[in-house]
């Protein structure tokens, strides 16, 4: 651990869990490890997917860089400050089978596809696909890339993905769509090597070449279910479709990534979620192969390269990718800067391995207990689908047509009154979502978690669900009595 001195004045107070003896034995995984966080007295975390619990080693870690930084603020973002931000980007290159020189770090996984998808220089033509299940803020990021008014533009496509499925199923309906996709332009072949012309020769005609671009979750934000986006970049190879990875839910919680085997043209997972990194902190990996093709970060950096400039760099960093995100304007750098505390406090906890499968076995018996008490079902009844979360349908009417029970309106008010009561009445809370007609919500295992957290959870919805079937679903009740 650093031996940089705290001031008193940090806000949080060391205690016996501020840090821990690498040289020991640590506490059993489950509630017995809980201390190590600093959650309030009594409250049920089944929700570690959304924004992460950084432990309170690392906590204090990250109050030993701030605290330096404001000790000598000229002497931390001139001198100290890189090569420890050199030192978290090769960690996670370790730990995800990339080069160093492939990883950078941005705020979040967010950022990190708009980034991604603003470096494309569209052209009229262009494919931009995700799915009906692609986290909200990106799918609308390719909607609006496709609404812009200024041409050229994408055209966005939507595949849609409705769970339970199996791997083969996905694999089957992403190639169909392709297939479907590609028809729908005909004269048109699709490349994933750029071209610095619009029109190229092949087979002695004029061809329009155009982007196909598809943006894949590793791991679907809601349901909470593992992709085959491995095998899904192999099909985008073949078909010659740029892959870009939403894997804000894969480090930490997917073992064995390992980029350079699988070769995705863009991958972006954020840290702070499964990894324990203190929030906010994403990876944005960008092979050698495709950096030229991120001409500018976000925001754009003073070492941006323009092709203007009278000095232009070595053919091998044409647009000095890394450098252009080491420092992107004045921020918090102390996220970034915890990567090597998280994950050493992940080692003495027992490694990826032995957190991972704890995880995994607790949200599949932890899923099945939630069944048996809501007398429902799990998505994934095989564990094809899970990892370290937990889908189970909740207590509440299912329709068979869409709008024939819920619409806009009181599906907002069910969202709000599920919130509200885990938070305020219950003092636990658990992702809740709607989908294929039903509501499900989707529970986190950690390393804090024991199955009584989700029989907590699991009471706190029976008693919500009844309470929202006797009032805002109470029209909808009384005409099925």
């Amino acid at each position: 651990m650093s031996a940089i001195e705290l001031p008193p004045s940090t806000g949080l107070v060391p205690s016996e869990y501020h840090t821990y003896d690498s040289s020991k034995k640590p506490p059993a995984l489950g509630h017995a490890v809980r201390p190590y966080w600093a959650f309030d007295p009594g409250y049920v975390n089944l929700n570690h997917g959304s924004y992460g619990s950084a432990p309170l080693p690392v906590m204090f870690r990250f109050t030993e860089i701030v605290t330096l930084a404001e000790r000598n603020p000229d002497k931390f973002h001139r001198i100290t400050y890189m090569p420890l931000l050199v030192e978290s980007r090769k960690r996670i290159a370790e730990l995800v089978g990339a080069r160093t020189d492939e990883i950078v770090l941005v705020t979040n996984a967010t950022h990190g596809v708009n980034e991604v998808l603003r470096n494309f220089e569209w052209r009229e033509g262009d494919v931009l696909l995700s799915a009906t299940t692609t986290y909200g803020a990106v799918s609308r990021t390719a909607q609006y890339l496709s609404d812009r008014s200024e041409a050229p533009r994408p055209t966005h496509h939507i595949i849609e993905y409705t769970f339970p499925m199996s791997h083969p199923e996905i694999i089957d309906r992403f190639r169909e769509s392709i297939k479907l996709i590609k028809a729908s332009y005909p004269g048109t072949e699709f490349s994933d090597v750029p071209s610095d012309s619009v029109l190229a020769q092949s087979g002695g005609s004029n061809v329009k070449k155009n982007k196909f671009v598809a943006v894949i979750d590793s791991i679907v934000s809601n349901p909470g279910v593992l992709l085959p986006w491995k095998e899904l970049v192999q099909i985008c190879k073949e078909e010659g479709i740029w892959s870009v990875i939403d894997a804000a839910h894969s480090i930490g919680q997917e073992v064995n990534i390992n980029l350079s085997e699988a070769k995705p043209d863009f991958f972006i997972s954020n840290c702070h979620k499964w990894l324990y990194v203190k929030r906010s902190c994403a990876l944005l990996y960008v092979p050698k192969r495709n950096q030229h093709l991120i001409k500018s970060s976000i925001p754009t950096s003073h070492a941006y390269v323009s092709p203007t400039d009278s000095h232009p760099p070595p053919p091998d960093d044409v647009t000095n990718f890394v450098g252009q995100h080491e420092w992107t304007g004045t921020m918090d750098q102390g996220p970034f800067l915890t990567v090597s505390a998280a994950l050493d406090f992940r080692k003495w906890l027992g490694g990826e391995a032995v957190i991972n499968a704890y995880c995994h076995n607790l949200a599949m018996e932890g899923g099945r207990r939630l069944a048996e008490i809501f007398g429902t079902k799990v998505m994934d009844v095989t564990g094809e689908l899970t990892l370290n979360m937990a889908n189970v349908l909740l207590p509440l009417p299912v329709e068979k047509s869409k709008g024939e029970i819920y619409n806009s309106q009181n599906l907002v008010a069910i969202n709000t009154v599920l919130r509200e009561k885990l938070l305020y009445d219950w003092n636990g809370y658990a992702a809740h979502y709607f989908h294929a007609g039903g509501w499900w919500t989707r529970c986190s295992a950690q390393v804090w978690n024991e199955v009584f957290d989700f029989e907590y959870i699991g009471k706190a919805f029976i008693a919500i669900c009844e309470d929202i079937k006797l009032t805002i679903l109470a029209n909808h009740i009384a005409s099925e009595s």
